[in-house]
């Protein structure tokens, strides 16, 4: 612990660029998934307005929902009872993608028994299929950048961490440009969705370990 200019600074708990990777890799797999999805959904379902419309309102619901529960966690819950639900979460969807994994071959993708039969609502069952393997996943990376923020804030009170929006921005758009220019040129879609699963285990592992060293930072008052 330092003293300088009359103010305590303690020294941080956890290293910036383990809060910096996290966030990075929690955005690049977030916007890949939507990726990898498509293009497995796609020749099921079509392109109609009504499929289009249904997958956007997914995924921007789970955002929403991923951004209320970091907020409210941070708000409402110390950091231990914060550090126990996220680690929970995030255990709890690791366990749903190795149970899907074993099931269907990888952790996203669901096999042909699957695809909606002649005369099915096409909306209800892509809105179940993307509950199945991806509501759990876009839900908890959605909300890992601005509770990690959060975190990294509480332990520095440094404004400036907020600037790793932008890294999480950076994730994203490395996630959109190599999916085109990388993965899909030269990884059927198999590799792709079990590549995906393996990354989102590797970020899982890491949010755990932020968290477990988070639960001993201040509570906000």
């Amino acid at each position: 612990m330092l003293i300088h200019d009359k103010k305590i600074i303690v020294p941080p708990l956890i290293p910036r660029f383990v809060f910096s990777l996290v966030i990075f890799l929690a955005a690049m797999l977030l916007f890949q998934l939507q990726l990898i999805l498509g293009k497995h959904l796609l020749p099921w379902f079509g392109g109609s307005p009504g499929v289009w419309t249904t997958s956007m309102l997914f995924y921007q619901v789970m955002l929403l929902g991923g951004y209320a529960y970091a907020h409210i966690l941070d708000r409402w819950l110390s950091p231990r009872h914060q550090a126990r639900i996220h680690v929970a979460g995030t255990s709890l969807t690791l366990l749903l993608l190795m149970v899907l994994w074993f099931r269907w071959g990888s952790g996203l993708l669901a096999p042909s028994p699957w695809a909606p039969a002649t005369g099915d609502a096409p909306q209800a069952h892509l809105l179940r299929l993307l509950l199945i393997s991806a509501g759990l996943p876009v839900f908890l990376l959605a909300s890992t950048s601005p509770l990690l923020q959060c975190w990294i804030n509480r332990e520095s009170s440094d404004p400036s961490v907020y600037r790793l929006y932008a890294l999480s921005n950076a994730g994203s758009l490395l996630g959109l440009i190599s999916y085109p220019l990388l993965v899909e040129p030269w990884l059927d879609l198999t590799l792709q969705a079990q590549l995906w699963s393996g990354g989102y285990l590797l970020t899982g592992c890491g949010i755990g370990w932020v968290a477990w060293r988070s639960r001993s930072l201040p509570a906000i008052t």
